[in-house]
């Protein structure tokens, strides 16, 4: 063999062992990179769950939050309310008492005799403090004559016309109603003009 052909030969060597060099180092390179391809893919992926678990967790404490201010603002209100309406049963009760004491005072009676005089003042100054204690708690009568009907307010016994009276509006008032801080506790029973 020539010179040039062992040249020619051994340059060809070179460039098969390069060559070979060059797939099986693209070969080892390739399951690296495939290696590290696939962590980059599983840390996005845990990443997006990081995030998607972070934004559960912050609904869940905006939820629980706006829960627990509605239990507070409820357990104000039932409060309230029970201070507001705790003498209705009370109320209730007391206003048979006004009742007849009014009954006693609409009576007839012989106002020439002192004593009956001194009574019956006696029974109308009672009547009127109680009315007043009354009212100190927030309990008012309602159902006066002239007044619109008020069904949420009055009960009507019935319906008649009645001169000097428009439509609608209370002639006649059997038994007064009375509110309790704006509850109705008893309904003014009343006659209404047709």
């Amino acid at each position: 063999m020539s010179e040039q052909e062992q040249k020619f030969n051994a340059n060809e060597e070179i460039v098969e062992e390069t060559q070979q060099e060059n797939v099986e180092q693209a070969q080892s390179d390739d399951p690296l990179e495939e290696a590290i391809a696939r962590v980059q893919e599983l840390e996005e992926q845990l990443k997006a769950q990081v995030e998607e678990t972070a934004k559960k967790e912050q609904d869940l404490l905006l939820r629980t939050r706006a829960e627990i201010d509605n239990i507070r603002r409820r357990t104000e209100q039932d409060i309230e309310k029970a201070h507001k309406f705790a003498l209705e049963k009370f109320s209730k009760d007391i206003l048979n008492t006004i009742d007849n004491l009014e009954r006693a005072l609409a009576t007839p009676a012989n106002t020439e005799d002192e004593s009956i005089k001194a009574l019956f003042d006696g029974v109308e100054l009672t009547l009127k403090e109680l009315i007043s204690t009354v009212g100190r708690f927030g309990v008012e009568a309602v159902g006066v004559v002239g007044e619109v009907f008020n069904p949420d307010l009055h009960q009507a016994i019935s319906m008649q016309p009645a001169e000097g009276f428009e439509s609608n509006q209370i002639t006649t008032v059997l038994q007064k109603g009375y509110t309790l801080n704006g509850r109705v506790i008893r309904p003014a029973m009343v006659m209404v003009a047709a």
